[in-house]
C-alpha cells in the first residue's frame, strides 16, 4: 500500500494593489463613521478613536466571519480571505480568533493612519505615524510565494481572487476604457 499526496487545489493569488484598494474601502467606512463622532480641536480624540475600533471590527471581522471571507471592501473587489495550514491553503474561512487577531494587528496601523489625518494640518510630522501600516503590509511585496503581509503571517491568512463579488476594479476599467473612446471621436 503506498501513499499517495492528493494535490492542493489552486487558489488565485490577490494583486496587491487590489488588495490595497479593499483596505482604502474599508479603512474609508470606518474613518467616515468615526469622524462624525470628531471635534474641531487638534489633538487625539478618544470618542472618535473608540469609534473606529467599533466599526473596524464590525467591518472587517463580524461582517467578514459572515459573509463568506469578505468584508464590503473585498466585496468590491473581488477577494477573500483564507485560512493557511503549513503554508498550504486551506478553502476555508478562517476562524474569529484568527480573524480578530489579524485585524487588530492591520486596524491599530489603520487607526494611526487616521490619527495622522485628523492632525495633519497642526502637526506635519503626524505622517510619521503611516509607517506601522506600511512596513506591515509592505512585506507582502518580498513574499513572492503567498503574498502575505506581516498580519497574514501572524494569522495564517491569505487573501486569494475570488468570483463572488462586485468587480468593482473591472467596473471602473470599462468606464475609463468607454470614456476613453468616447473622447477620441
Amino acid at each position: 500500500m503506498t501513499i499517495e499526496r492528493i494535490p492542493q487545489k489552486h487558489y488565485p493569488k490577490a494583486e496587491i494593489w487590489r488588495r490595497g484598494m479593499a483596505l482604502g474601502l474599508d479603512f474609508l467606512g470606518a474613518w467616515l463613521i468615526s469622524s462624525l463622532f470628531g471635534s474641531n480641536s487638534f489633538g487625539i480624540q478618544f470618542v472618535q478613536i473608540l469609534v473606529f475600533i467599533f466599526c473596524w471590527l464590525i467591518l472587517r471581522v463580524v461582517v467578514v466571519f459572515n459573509n463568506r471571507g469578505q468584508s464590503l471592501g473585498r466585496w468590491a473587489f473581488d477577494l477573500k480571505i483564507l485560512e493557511v495550514e503549513n503554508a498550504q491553503v486551506m478553502g476555508r474561512i478562517p476562524e474569529l480568533l484568527a480573524l480578530v487577531k489579524r485585524e487588530a494587528i492591520i486596524g491599530f496601523g489603520a487607526l494611526l493612519v487616521s490619527i495622522a489625518l485628523g492632525n495633519i494640518r497642526a502637526n506635519p510630522t503626524a505622517i510619521l505615524l503611516l509607517l506601522p501600516l506600511a512596513i506591515d503590509c509592505g512585506a507582502a511585496f518580498s513574499d513572492t510565494q503567498l503574498r502575505q503581509a506581516l498580519h497574514d503571517r501572524y494569522a495564517r491568512t491569505f487573501i486569494v481572487s475570488s468570483r463572488r463579488g462586485y468587480s468593482l476594479d473591472i467596473k471602473i476599467k470599462r468606464l475609463v476604457d468607454t470614456l476613453q473612446r468616447n473622447v477620441r471621436r
